[in-house]
């Protein structure tokens, strides 16, 4: 059951290192219509939680009690409207499971999803320029890897996004 209250809805995302963290930044500044883009770049784990309960923070809490977490940039995706960039990490998706599993009486339908981590660059374009995109970066792309190194939390005020905490992942 997901609580309907008058806070605002709490977001869920991975840290990234801040090179990492830079380099999705730079794509997503020059290929995101600019009136859309008020967001860095983020991988989301969680959409909607309350963000009055302090049960969730306390779990967060826990859950950061990681060490780093690798992902692997494993290919590029063509949405329709924008880009992304997939991602892969088998202990990444233990690690939401669990969360799900803690989570479970906040989940909408979507936060009750198997994941699928990744990096949004492109959003809210014409098809036409979205393919472009795509096309323009799948010629060089080559797959590698980035490193989570934490929690971070949102409030979700229709449209941009307040930072509320960062939970770092034990080194």
């Amino acid at each position: 059951m997901v609580k309907k209250g008058n806070e605002p809805p709490l977001i869920v995302t991975l840290r990234l290192n801040d090179e990492h963290q830079q380099f999705f930044n730079a794509l997503r500044a020059a290929h995101f219509p600019a009136h859309a883009n008020y967001l860095h770049a983020h991988i989301t784990l969680f959409h909607h939680l309350p963000s009055d309960e302090p049960f969730i923070r306390e779990q967060l809490l826990k859950f950061s009690h990681h060490t780093t977490i690798s992902l692997q940039v494993c290919e590029l995706r063509y949405l329709g409207n924008g880009v992304a960039y997939s991602l892969q990490s088998e202990e990444l998706l233990r690690l939401h499971a669990k969360m799900q599993d803690a989570f479970l009486p906040w989940l909408n339908s979507k936060d009750q999803q198997v994941l699928w981590p990744h990096i949004t660059v492109q959003n809210k374009s014409t098809a036409f320029k979205s393919q472009q995109l795509f096309e323009k970066l799948q010629e060089d792309f080559i797959p590698f890897e980035i490193k989570a190194t934490g929690i971070n939390t949102w409030l979700y005020l229709k449209g941009p996004w307040k930072m509320v905490e960062t939970f770092p992942f034990e080194k």
